[in-house]
């Protein structure tokens, strides 16, 4: 009777331990699932990277004519660039807001940054990556295109070294830019989205450089808006010695007629782009 009740026990005492373990990986499996409902994820799960690119379109990788008639082409297209930030901006931000803007994150790229935008992998060119970015879309981008202090292009922001052709005359020209610019503009206008950055993956952002402003564009209409607001290469031809220009701010504001130079300095308000995005100027000195 004793043997029969001591197994009575011992199967009681099993049928609990069971029980138990049970209802244990019950409670767990309750707290693993309110974890999820409450939208507890790893750093892996929330971040990604960010890349920063720069591009100067088919325009300077490929030539162009401008808009009085020269067979532009490029060697070089130096721009230097420092100040980039991203944002994640909320509202989305617009130009029309001036140079204040909201943002729930932001995301600095430091130094100082120089691309060559001739170059035909620059389409665009890749400038930096951040890892471990918060993931969500950066809808808007400000930089400063700031003189280079090394290289190349040391002491200019942008500059243009290349070659211009028209009625068999041939110049060869080196254009270098002094003038700081700030820009900020908005979210990424093209074909494409950019800026939008899933967890664990990555995306880009464009600083984008319109070189039609500059020169015009001789495949529009001469009173096309593009054409009635750009410079042109004329200007620069009158200047040109033994088939070379050598120039830069400094030189061009005593060569230029005061209506040529301020035509040309102005450009540089409206030069950068976000894609077809247009982008806040103002300059830094």
């Amino acid at each position: 009777m004793k043997k029969f009740m001591f197994s009575i026990l011992a199967v009681l005492f099993i049928v609990l331990s069971l029980l138990a373990a049970g209802c244990a990986g019950q409670d767990s499996a309750q707290k693993e699932g309110q974890q999820e409902d409450n939208g507890t994820e790893s750093p892996a799960e929330g971040f990604g990277t960010l890349v920063f690119t720069a591009n100067g379109e088919e325009f300077i990788r490929e030539g162009f004519l401008s808009k009085d008639g020269w067979e532009l082409s490029f060697n070089h297209a130096y721009v230097t660039m420092s100040n980039i930030t991203a944002y994640q901006s909320n509202p989305p931000y617009d130009t029309e807001q001036g140079w204040e803007i909201s943002y729930d994150v932001k995301v600095e790229l430091e130094g100082f940054h120089t691309a060559d935008l001739t170059d035909p992998d620059s389409d665009p060119a890749k400038l930096a990556q951040i890892g471990q970015v918060p993931s969500g879309h950066y809808n808007a981008i400000s930089w400063t295109m700031t003189r280079a202090v090394e290289g190349p292009a040391e002491g200019y922001s942008l500059l243009l070294v290349g070659k211009a052709e028209k009625d068999g005359q041939v110049i060869y020209f080196t254009l270098g830019i002094e003038q700081e610019v700030d820009y900020l503009g908005g979210d990424y206008v093209g074909d494409e989205r950019k800026g939008i950055v899933a967890p664990g993956s990555s995306a880009d952002l464009e600083m984008t450089f319109h070189f039609d402003h500059l020169f015009g564009d001789g495949e529009e209409d001469f009173d096309d808006e593009i054409n009635l607001e750009a410079f042109g290469f004329d200007p620069l031809a009158a200047l040109a010695v033994n088939g070379e220009v050598n120039a830069d701010l400094a030189s061009l504001e005593k060569l230029l007629s005061p209506q040529d130079y301020e035509l040309l300095l102005s450009i540089f308000t409206h030069l950068a782009h976000v894609g077809e995005g247009h982008c806040l100027a103002r300059f830094v000195n």
